[in-house]
Protein backbone atom coordinates (compact mmCIF):
# COMPACT_ATOMS: atom_id res chain seq x y z
CA UNK A 1 0.00 0.00 0.00
CA UNK A 2 1.26 3.58 -0.68
CA UNK A 3 -0.27 6.04 1.38
CA UNK A 4 -0.13 9.46 -1.11
CA UNK A 5 -0.25 12.59 0.94
CA UNK A 6 -2.21 14.93 -1.32
CA UNK A 7 -3.21 18.03 -2.17
CA UNK A 8 -5.35 19.01 -5.73
CA UNK A 9 -2.09 20.36 -7.55
CA UNK A 10 -0.29 19.85 -10.75
CA UNK A 11 2.52 18.20 -8.67
CA UNK A 12 0.36 15.70 -6.74
CA UNK A 13 -2.28 14.85 -9.70
CA UNK A 14 1.16 13.50 -11.19
CA UNK A 15 1.59 10.70 -8.48
CA UNK A 16 -1.98 9.87 -9.07
CA UNK A 17 -1.76 9.36 -12.55
CA UNK A 18 1.50 6.86 -12.66
CA UNK A 19 0.03 5.02 -9.30
CA UNK A 20 -2.96 4.58 -11.82
CA UNK A 21 -0.41 3.60 -14.29
CA UNK A 22 1.67 0.83 -12.84
CA UNK A 23 -1.63 -0.06 -10.66
CA UNK A 24 -0.30 -0.48 -7.24
CA UNK A 25 -2.74 0.06 -4.27
CA UNK A 26 -2.75 3.43 -2.81
CA UNK A 27 -4.41 5.80 -0.29
CA UNK A 28 -4.92 9.28 -0.60
CA UNK A 29 -5.14 11.27 2.81
CA UNK A 30 -5.37 15.23 1.72
CA UNK A 31 -4.46 17.98 3.15
CA UNK A 32 -5.73 21.77 2.68
CA UNK A 33 -2.54 23.96 1.92
CA UNK A 34 -4.45 27.05 2.29
CA UNK A 35 -5.69 25.78 5.83
CA UNK A 36 -2.07 24.85 6.50
CA UNK A 37 -2.13 21.09 7.30
CA UNK A 38 1.25 20.74 5.79
CA UNK A 39 2.67 22.27 8.63
CA UNK A 40 1.56 19.50 11.47
CA UNK A 41 4.52 19.20 13.47
CA UNK A 42 4.28 15.30 12.38
CA UNK A 43 4.09 15.83 8.27
CA UNK A 44 7.86 17.01 8.78
CA UNK A 45 8.86 13.92 9.46
CA UNK A 46 7.61 12.99 6.14
CA UNK A 47 8.55 15.53 4.21
CA UNK A 48 11.28 17.96 5.70
CA UNK A 49 10.53 20.89 3.54
CA UNK A 50 6.50 20.65 4.27
CA UNK A 51 5.29 20.63 0.92
CA UNK A 52 3.09 18.36 -1.09
CA UNK A 53 2.70 15.65 -2.84
CA UNK A 54 5.08 12.79 -0.39
CA UNK A 55 4.75 9.25 -0.52
CA UNK A 56 4.78 6.80 2.29
CA UNK A 57 5.39 2.70 1.07
CA UNK A 58 4.38 0.73 4.18
CA UNK A 59 5.62 -2.43 2.37
CA UNK A 60 9.29 -1.21 0.85
CA UNK A 61 11.11 -4.15 -1.09
CA UNK A 62 14.07 -4.01 1.51
CA UNK A 63 13.58 -2.59 4.54
CA UNK A 64 10.45 -3.65 7.03
CA UNK A 65 9.84 0.24 8.55
CA UNK A 66 7.42 2.25 6.26
CA UNK A 67 9.30 4.36 3.78
CA UNK A 68 8.69 7.98 3.26
CA UNK A 69 9.48 10.05 -0.38
CA UNK A 70 9.22 13.21 -1.04
CA UNK A 71 9.41 15.37 -4.31
CA UNK A 72 7.64 14.44 -7.16
CA UNK A 73 10.59 13.78 -9.09
CA UNK A 74 11.96 11.50 -6.32
CA UNK A 75 8.41 9.65 -5.86
CA UNK A 76 8.18 9.25 -9.81
CA UNK A 77 11.53 7.43 -9.80
CA UNK A 78 10.89 5.11 -6.49
CA UNK A 79 7.74 4.25 -8.27
CA UNK A 80 9.30 3.70 -11.53
CA UNK A 81 12.06 1.44 -9.96
CA UNK A 82 9.56 -0.61 -7.65
CA UNK A 83 7.22 -1.56 -10.23
CA UNK A 84 10.02 -1.86 -13.05
CA UNK A 85 7.61 0.23 -15.33
CA UNK A 86 7.78 3.68 -17.28
CA UNK A 87 11.44 3.95 -16.86
CA UNK A 88 14.23 1.44 -18.69
CA UNK A 89 16.72 -0.57 -16.64
CA UNK A 90 19.48 0.68 -18.47
CA UNK A 91 20.86 2.53 -21.65
CA UNK A 92 20.45 5.97 -23.67
CA UNK A 93 16.33 5.61 -23.33
CA UNK A 94 17.04 5.59 -19.14
CA UNK A 95 19.14 8.74 -19.72
CA UNK A 96 17.33 10.56 -21.73
CA UNK A 97 14.19 9.89 -19.79
CA UNK A 98 16.07 11.03 -16.41
CA UNK A 99 17.05 14.17 -18.43
CA UNK A 100 13.67 14.87 -19.12
CA UNK A 101 12.90 14.56 -15.80
CA UNK A 102 15.00 16.84 -14.49
CA UNK A 103 14.40 19.28 -16.76
CA UNK A 104 11.27 19.37 -15.59
CA UNK A 105 11.81 19.48 -11.87
CA UNK A 106 15.07 22.44 -12.35
CA UNK A 107 12.92 23.82 -15.33
CA UNK A 108 9.75 23.99 -16.22
CA UNK A 109 8.32 23.18 -12.95
CA UNK A 110 9.64 25.99 -11.09
CA UNK A 111 8.94 28.45 -13.87
CA UNK A 112 5.56 27.56 -13.88
CA UNK A 113 5.26 27.76 -10.30
CA UNK A 114 6.75 31.09 -9.87
CA UNK A 115 4.17 32.19 -13.00
CA UNK A 116 1.49 31.15 -11.08
CA UNK A 117 2.68 33.01 -7.78
CA UNK A 118 2.94 36.26 -9.45
CA UNK A 119 -0.31 36.12 -11.55
CA UNK A 120 -2.62 34.88 -9.10
CA UNK A 121 -1.55 35.76 -5.58
CA UNK A 122 1.05 38.58 -5.73
CA UNK A 123 -0.04 41.63 -4.35
CA UNK A 124 -0.38 44.14 -7.46
CA UNK A 125 2.59 45.47 -8.72
CA UNK A 126 4.74 42.75 -10.05
CA UNK A 127 5.16 43.53 -13.52
CA UNK A 128 8.33 42.29 -13.74
CA UNK A 129 8.09 39.30 -11.99
CA UNK A 130 5.12 38.21 -13.87
CA UNK A 131 6.52 39.08 -17.58
CA UNK A 132 10.11 37.07 -16.40
CA UNK A 133 8.55 33.93 -15.23
CA UNK A 134 5.76 33.79 -18.16
CA UNK A 135 8.40 34.78 -21.07
CA UNK A 136 9.81 32.32 -19.47
CA UNK A 137 7.33 29.74 -19.09
CA UNK A 138 6.53 30.52 -22.80
CA UNK A 139 10.14 29.86 -23.62
CA UNK A 140 10.44 26.41 -22.18
CA UNK A 141 6.89 25.32 -23.71
CA UNK A 142 9.03 25.72 -26.59
CA UNK A 143 11.95 23.79 -25.70
CA UNK A 144 9.22 21.19 -25.45
CA UNK A 145 7.44 21.28 -28.71
CA UNK A 146 10.93 20.81 -30.56
CA UNK A 147 11.63 18.00 -28.62
CA UNK A 148 8.27 16.34 -29.57
CA UNK A 149 8.61 17.39 -33.32
CA UNK A 150 10.93 14.47 -33.17
CA UNK A 151 9.40 11.75 -30.88
CA UNK A 152 6.25 11.12 -29.91
CA UNK A 153 7.24 11.38 -25.99
CA UNK A 154 9.74 13.37 -24.53
CA UNK A 155 12.43 10.59 -24.00
CA UNK A 156 12.16 8.75 -27.67
CA UNK A 157 9.42 6.48 -28.73
CA UNK A 158 8.12 5.50 -24.93
CA UNK A 159 5.71 6.68 -22.65
CA UNK A 160 7.54 7.43 -19.69
CA UNK A 161 7.70 8.76 -15.85
CA UNK A 162 9.29 11.77 -17.74
CA UNK A 163 5.86 12.66 -20.10
CA UNK A 164 4.27 12.15 -17.05
CA UNK A 165 6.10 14.57 -14.70
CA UNK A 166 6.27 17.60 -17.88
CA UNK A 167 2.22 16.71 -18.62
CA UNK A 168 0.52 18.73 -16.12
CA UNK A 169 2.36 21.69 -17.48
CA UNK A 170 -0.57 22.11 -19.51
CA UNK A 171 -2.14 23.66 -16.66
CA UNK A 172 0.21 26.17 -16.44
CA UNK A 173 0.11 26.97 -19.94
CA UNK A 174 -3.40 27.78 -19.98
CA UNK A 175 -3.36 29.76 -16.99
CA UNK A 176 -0.71 32.30 -18.25
CA UNK A 177 -2.69 32.55 -21.73
CA UNK A 178 -0.14 30.59 -23.65
CA UNK A 179 -2.52 28.38 -25.14
CA UNK A 180 0.01 25.21 -25.63
CA UNK A 181 -2.72 24.00 -28.94
CA UNK A 182 -0.69 26.44 -30.27
CA UNK A 183 2.20 24.88 -30.23
CA UNK A 184 1.04 21.72 -32.96
CA UNK A 185 3.88 18.99 -31.38
CA UNK A 186 2.40 19.51 -27.54
CA UNK A 187 -0.70 19.89 -28.74
CA UNK A 188 -0.86 16.54 -30.42
CA UNK A 189 1.22 14.85 -27.07
CA UNK A 190 -1.39 16.21 -24.63
CA UNK A 191 -3.78 14.91 -26.56
CA UNK A 192 -2.38 11.10 -26.75
CA UNK A 193 -1.52 11.39 -22.74
CA UNK A 194 -5.02 12.83 -22.23
CA UNK A 195 -7.05 10.18 -23.11
CA UNK A 196 -4.98 7.17 -21.84
CA UNK A 197 -7.19 4.99 -19.41
CA UNK A 198 -4.69 5.75 -16.18
CA UNK A 199 -4.94 9.21 -16.71
CA UNK A 200 -8.79 9.38 -17.01
CA UNK A 201 -8.89 7.62 -14.16
CA UNK A 202 -6.57 9.41 -12.28
CA UNK A 203 -8.53 12.94 -13.72
CA UNK A 204 -11.98 11.07 -12.33
CA UNK A 205 -11.21 9.95 -9.04
CA UNK A 206 -13.30 10.88 -7.12
CA UNK A 207 -10.64 12.33 -4.23
CA UNK A 208 -8.84 14.30 -6.92
CA UNK A 209 -11.47 17.15 -7.43
CA UNK A 210 -10.14 20.50 -7.60
CA UNK A 211 -11.83 23.48 -5.49
CA UNK A 212 -12.21 26.53 -6.49
CA UNK A 213 -9.61 28.12 -4.25
CA UNK A 214 -7.20 26.37 -6.49
CA UNK A 215 -7.71 27.47 -9.67
CA UNK A 216 -8.41 30.86 -11.37
CA UNK A 217 -6.12 34.59 -11.78
CA UNK A 218 -6.00 36.94 -9.39
CA UNK A 219 -6.60 34.81 -5.88
CA UNK A 220 -7.71 36.84 -2.92
CA UNK A 221 -5.97 35.35 0.46
CA UNK A 222 -7.18 35.95 3.55
CA UNK A 223 -4.13 36.89 6.14
CA UNK A 224 -4.38 33.20 7.42
CA UNK A 225 -4.29 31.64 3.96
CA UNK A 226 -1.24 34.20 3.12
CA UNK A 227 0.56 32.95 6.34
CA UNK A 228 -0.03 29.17 5.64
CA UNK A 229 1.35 29.23 2.46
CA UNK A 230 3.80 32.49 1.75
CA UNK A 231 3.90 33.81 5.08
CA UNK A 232 5.24 33.80 8.65
CA UNK A 233 3.36 30.00 9.76
CA UNK A 234 5.12 28.44 6.64
CA UNK A 235 8.64 30.56 7.68
CA UNK A 236 8.35 29.41 10.81
CA UNK A 237 7.15 25.60 10.39
CA UNK A 238 10.53 25.30 8.53
CA UNK A 239 12.16 26.42 11.39
CA UNK A 240 10.68 23.78 13.35
CA UNK A 241 13.05 20.94 13.87
CA UNK A 242 11.18 17.66 14.53
CA UNK A 243 13.39 14.51 15.79
CA UNK A 244 12.10 11.34 14.80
Amino acid sequence: MIELHFAPTPNSMKIVIMLEEIGLPYQILHYDIFRGDQLAPDYALIHPNRKLPAIVDTKPALDEEPLPIFESGAILQYLAEKSGKLLAQAGAERWRTLSWLTWQVASIGPMGGQASHFTRYAPDGNEYAIERYCKELKRLLLVLDHRLQDAPFVAGTSYSIADIAIWPARFWASLMGTEPYDLPAVARWLESIGSRPAVQRALGHPDCKVPQSYVGLRQRLSKEQWSNMFGEKMHNGAARRILP
